[in-house]
């Protein structure tokens, strides 16, 4: 088994960016997710919301984030936190303290979403925590729904499109890592992984929202794929695509690099 694509999205439900090589640090995959749009109560805002953040694509050069939408100039960031007011932040029921990035920003994204809003980011000095049913103390995330890592295999995906009438594309499941040359579903059994020099816990796996329901290169919202996923995929009330993961170490992460499974235990879900 390799890594066969790798994934990040610096802000968080806008559109991600694919990589060959990239960071593991302590929250992840750097640059992933360090940047969200909070609502006018500090609220987390996303897709789910509003299905045309799909359309906001994400660039990073080694100095700057890009941020295009469709009819509005290009707004450039510095990867780099500017010493922004802090403010008080909540991703589902999670509250943190994050650093308000600009007035500019602010603008930008308002009159693109047609809502006011304001874009803020993870400073170094928080340390943001994961479940602890599911991790360790020393885990960190940065502004992930839960985890830093989500990781689904090619043919899971080629085994849902087999059940679909009209195929989708990985995107619409925003993985961070993707493996191929395993069996379809051969993930929900992986309890800890090693790819390349960095080992990996699978602890539980990843219930799905309407996310995958909007098409990310119209924002169109339709029925499926979770019509067919609450066919195939419904364990205890809830949809599983892919698994969420926890990192050990930090270190470098390369599409091709092996992919090693260390410890197997019951499927997650208990679905064939």
């Amino acid at each position: 088994m390799i890594l066969s694509d790798i994934f990040i999205y610096p802000v968080k439900s806008l559109a991600g960016i694919r990589v060959s090589q990239w960071d593991v640090v302590e929250t992840g995959l750097r640059y992933d997710r360090q940047w969200m749009l909070i609502d006018e109560n500090g609220q987390f805002l996303s897709q789910r919301r509003l299905p045309k953040m799909a359309l906001i694509q994400t660039r990073l050069t080694d100095s700057e984030l890009i941020l295009s939408a469709p009819t509005k100039i290009d707004l450039n960031l510095p990867l780099e936190s500017q010493g922004g007011a802090i403010i008080q932040s909540t991703v589902w029921s999670d509250c943190c303290d994050a650093q308000h990035v600009s007035n500019e920003a602010d603008a930008w994204f308002s009159e693109v979403l047609e809502i006011p809003c304001q874009l803020v980011y993870l400073p170094a000095e928080t340390k943001r925590g994961v479940d602890l049913r599911y991790a360790n103390t020393t885990d960190r995330v940065a502004f992930s729904d839960g985890f830093p890592f989500l990781i689904v295999s090619e043919n899971s995906l080629n085994a849902l499109n087999a059940a679909l009438k009209i195929p989708v594309e990985m995107a619409r499941f925003r993985p961070n890592l993707v493996v191929a040359d395993c069996d379809a579903y051969a993930e929900d059994a992986w309890r800890e992984i090693q790819i390349g020099n960095i080992d990996f816990r699978l602890p539980k796996p990843c219930s799905r929202c309407s996310v995958p329901t909007i098409n990310p290169e119209t924002a169109e919202v339709g029925k499926e794929p979770l019509t067919t996923l609450n066919r195939l995929r419904k364990w205890q009330n809830k949809i599983y695509f892919g698994q969420n993961a926890l990192h050990n170490q930090c270190g470098e992460l390369k599409i091709g690099q092996r992919v090693e499974v260390k410890i197997i235990g019951d499927k997650q879900p208990p679905i064939i």
